[in-house]
């Protein structure tokens, strides 16, 4: 039997292929990086609001990270899913929360973010708050209506995290509630 030895041609598959990847990464790279006004006619011409990266993180949950609160409104007001979660169990909520960043939080809750949304066993952001003593998170998610007493898969509550990671205003805010 003899062996073919000539280099095949490249499929156009494969160029198609590559094209979209690297098309996708680019819209994902507007969303990381605030490109709002970009990214706008992108939606209008059909790119799905909630796609996501290899590490299921939504376009939502890129800017609303990534402190770009203009382009997270763009896509919610495109209808982007506030409360859809990534790989790492985590909402654009509990991001922007473990961020500190009030802005972008007060805007999820305004587009019915979920105040308690996770996915199952996950941390609610209450927990993030908690864990980081971020005191003002916790008012404003307490005031949306966050329970207390939500756990997560290992049975802690947003005190016992608090606690654990030893912050005495959070633990403070919590405890007073108990």
């Amino acid at each position: 039997m003899s062996k073919k030895t000539s280099a095949q041609p490249q499929e156009p598959q494969n160029e198609l292929d590559e094209d979209a990847i690297a098309f996708a990464q680019g819209i994902f790279d507007l969303a990381r990086n605030g490109g709002a006004e970009m990214l706008a006619p992108l939606l209008d011409a059909g790119v799905p609001v909630d796609i996501r990266t290899s590490n299921g993180d939504s376009l939502l949950m890129l800017a609303a990270y990534n402190g770009h609160t203009q382009t997270a409104r763009l896509l919610l007001e495109q209808g982007a899913d506030p409360d859809l979660p990534n790989d790492r169990l985590q909402t654009p909520l509990a991001g922007v929360v473990y961020k500190g960043d009030m802005e972008t939080a007060n805007l999820l809750l305004e587009y019915g973010a979920g105040v308690d949304s996770r996915p199952e066993g996950a941390k609610t952001p209450l927990m993030y708050a908690a864990m980081f003593d971020r005191t003002g998170m916790i008012d404003r998610l307490l005031e949306a209506g966050a329970d207390p007493g939500l756990r997560d898969a290992d049975g802690h509550t947003a005190l016992s995290l608090a606690r654990t990671m030893d912050v005495k205003e959070a633990v403070s805010r919590l405890k007073a509630l108990s």
